[in-house]
């Protein structure tokens, strides 16, 4: 295996730089397994990708929306559909027409009707049609309210209508007569069912409840989930509930998706305590906009969450499964007792199974959302879609033929592909292909390269794809009527050309600003300062992520001591060394000051140096991770800092008497830096500011005067002054003989 890359890679090392490691991209668990896509094949909670269920599509219908199925008594079934508020009745082969026309917009919910037809639920306009088996309408029941979203016939052939916008839910008796049953005081009554006692339950959003509710229309909330909707309630042969939660706002048509605007470019800035300077890349970022496409009405079709519940019959309830990336929008049970969950906004349908329920992908459509779900008499699993509209089949036996198509590999740049490799189990009669295909843009297109033939060698086998930024595999596996192969990882290797790193910000603290070592141990250190013990070398070494600031301590002062912190970026995510080297202003000639740092800061002791203005540069290699002919450097300079460790100088230049008051006059002068605090002491203990004879302390040079009343000045005055770069020093003034004390 590894002479195979190391051959591949030789073969272009004379015109392009390659990092020095390669990158293991690794498809392995569920997680990783479920970024792709599928087709007749299963995903497993163990990251095993086997054979699963064949989908057939059973009816194609012109609307965009398909929400409610029920089974007619003849084998064929019943489609609630939107944005033209039809039904379609569909038979056994696929043969499907509109049934009957409500002239509403959406139909969310169909009940069979005692004794032959079925009701039709019907938004935004409110109303409840009762339809023959020969497909005749007259209204049933108008409510006040604008959307019917769910319908339950009772035994007695009593009609329950959840609605909204006010969470009314109706009983209307089977010849047309309806009043209010319970005001759930929630916003809309999303789905309605039958317990085992035929006691009702109800779904609702804004709040996301589930009710109980007895035959005098006295409620129990059975669930008050974080969620905002309970989008279905099922009800198993032991008496559990099972209840389907989403996070979605559920009344209103939502609006195409907007394009994320484009970002401005980049522009240089500056972040500093003294002075930085921080470099913007030239790279200019483009936001990723996806196609405008239109959205379901019921609910949030975006990026959702949601949650699978169990209520057990004595009112205990569970969480089954929560999702992080799609939202359930049905339930159905199957035979051995699993659940099949129906999800958008992916068109994947999953099987909840064992004890605790584990979640397994067994189908995937290429549509948004899969809305519904209903067993056949057959045994076969219908499911009605959105985004497009169509009924589709679930087979009951499993496929013998199967592809999954990973996710887009970005190598970041330009890659030279190594080996490909995959691990399973592959019982006799059965196989999986592997192949891959790679381009240069982030979505494949006609641009990319045609799909290799499969590889022969699973321990190994040299990609064939021509370098780009961009690979893809996919994977065909094929079973027997008895047997089926299982994937379970697929590796594949590429080196990355080289990027060159690149320092991002240089911060300079201000003079004799240093910060401890986080947690350290016996006297603090100072992080980026090295003694001369190996300890104290060895402790220098953190664990940073490579180029990011080090973690620092508590703040301290140790004058003469002057702190860098830089940023530094590779896109490779290459460990990082870094030589720092300084000049004086008006000098051309480096020199070093410190080589070979892997930490992002260093303390550098300017009593070394002489007075003046310096810039610093920091160097930065990936060496650490390439070989040296490969490994690529980067150089960013700071802005101009001053270096000053004289502090200035106090002349006192009269003491006199006038009147009570003794008056010491003084000038104050630094060769290097602007005088920034004055100040005069009695007592060598409380210190009081004096300001020069201008008002302003911004000179190298201020005179001062400071009048002291009384006998305050009989034992003389301590004057201490301070220039910007925080060295200080003091001076005596004597009190004239006529004070001196006695």
């Amino acid at each position: 295996m590894r002479s195979l890359i190391l051959g591949a890679l030789v073969a272009c090392a004379v015109t392009v730089v390659q990092a020095a490691l390669p990158t293991f991209w690794q498809v392995s668990s569920e997680a990783d397994f479920l970024q792709g896509e599928v087709e007749n094949l299963a995903i497993d909670s163990y990251g095993r990708l086997t054979l699963g269920p064949a989908v057939t599509t059973l009816y194609e219908s012109t609307a965009p929306f398909l929400w409610t199925l029920v089974s007619a008594p003849d084998g064929s079934v019943f489609v609630g559909s939107g944005n033209e508020g039809q039904v379609y009745r569909v038979d056994a082969s696929g043969r499907g027409s509109v049934f009957f026309d409500t002239e509403e917009l959406e139909v969310h919910a169909i009940a069979l009707a005692p004794g032959g037809g079925i009701y039709v639920a019907t938004s935004p306009d409110g109303k409840i049609y009762k339809v023959t088996a020969a497909g005749a309408g007259t209204v049933f029941f108008d409510p006040p309210d604008r959307y019917v979203w769910s319908l339950a016939v009772d035994p007695a052939g009593n009609v329950y209508a959840g609605t909204g916008d006010k969470g009314t839910i109706y009983k209307i008796t089977p010849n047309g007569q309806g009043a209010p049953f319970y005001q759930t005081k929630a916003t809309h009554v999303m789905s309605l069912a039958f317990d085992r006692e035929q006691r009702l339950l109800a779904g609702t959003e804004s709040p996301g409840r589930v009710f109980r509710i007895d035959a005098t229309g006295r409620p129990f909330v059975l669930l008050d989930s974080p969620y905002n909707e309970i989008r279905t309630l099922r009800v198993d042969p032991r008496g559990n509930i099972y209840v389907a939660a989403v996070s979605g706002r559920g009344t209103s048509p939502e609006r195409p998706a907007t394009p994320a605007p484009e970002p401005p470019p980049p522009i240089a800035s500056v972040s500093t305590e003294v002075t930085s300077i921080t470099i913007v890349a030239d790279a200019s970022v483009s936001a990723a906009s996806a196609p405008a496409t239109p959205t379901a009405t019921r609910g949030n079709q975006g990026q959702g969450s949601g949650a699978v519940y169990r209520i057990q019959p004595d009112g205990g309830s569970d969480l089954v499964w929560q999702l992080r990336d799609d939202s359930p929008f049905d339930l159905l049970f199957e035979n051995d007792g699993n659940v099949l969950v129906a999800t958008g906004n992916n068109g994947k349908i999953y099987r909840l199974s064992g004890d605790p329920m584990q979640p397994t992908l067994v189908a995937r459509a290429q549509v948004q959302q899969v809305t519904t779900l209903l067993g056949d008499k057959s045994g076969q699993i219908l499911f009605a879609t959105s985004n497009p509209g169509k009924l589709l089949r679930l087979s009951a036996e499993r496929a013998l033929r199967g592809t999954y198509t990973s996710d887009v590999r970005d190598a970041q740049a330009v890659a030279t592909w190594g080996a490909i490799k995959w691990q399973g189990s592959m019982p006799q009669g059965t196989r999986v292909e592997v192949s891959t295909r790679s381009g240069n843009t982030r979505t494949p297109d006609e641009t990319w390269s045609d799909w290799s033939s499969s590889y022969a060698d699973a321990i190994g086998s040299p990609i064939v794809s021509p370098r780009a930024r961009y690979l893809q595999w996919r994977a065909v596996l094929t079973a027997t009527r008895d047997q089926s192969p299982i994937l379970t990882s697929v590796t594949a290797a590429y080196l990355p050309r080289n990027s060159r790193p690149r320092v991002t910000s240089i911060t300079i603290h201000p003079p004799g600003t240093v910060f401890q070592r986080p947690f350290p141990t016996g006297d603090p250190e100072i992080a980026g300062f090295e003694g001369d013990t190996p300890d104290r070398r060895a402790a220098s070494q953190n664990q940073n992520i490579p180029g990011s600031a080090p973690a620092l301590g508590r703040r301290a002062y140790q004058r003469g001591l002057l702190t860098f912190i830089w940023r530094a970026e590779d896109d490779n995510r290459d460990d990082l060394s870094y030589d720092v080297l300084y000049r004086r202003e008006g000098e051309t000639a480096w020199k070093p000051l410190k080589r070979g740092l892997t930490d992002a800061i260093l303390v550098w002791d300017t009593t070394s140096v002489p007075n003046g203005r310096y810039v610093m540069q920091v160097v930065v290699s990936d060496l650490p991770s390439n070989a040296p002919a490969s490994a690529l450097t980067a150089s960013t300079e700071s802005t101009t800092f001053d270096i000053d460790n004289t502090p200035p100088t106090i002349s006192v230049t009269s003491v006199r008497r006038e009147n009570a008051n003794t008056v010491v006059s003084f000038d104050v002068r630094d060769t290097d830096s602007a005088v920034q605090k004055t100040e005069y002491s009695l007592d060598g203990d409380r210190w009081h500011a004096i300001y020069p004879l201008d008002g302003i302390a911004d000179s190298r040079r201020e005179q001062y005067e400071v009048r002291l009343e009384g006998e305050e000045a009989a034992r003389g005055v301590i004057i201490r002054a301070t220039d910007a770069l925080n060295n200080a020093t003091s001076a005596r003034g004597e009190a004239p003989a006529a004070v001196a004390p006695r």
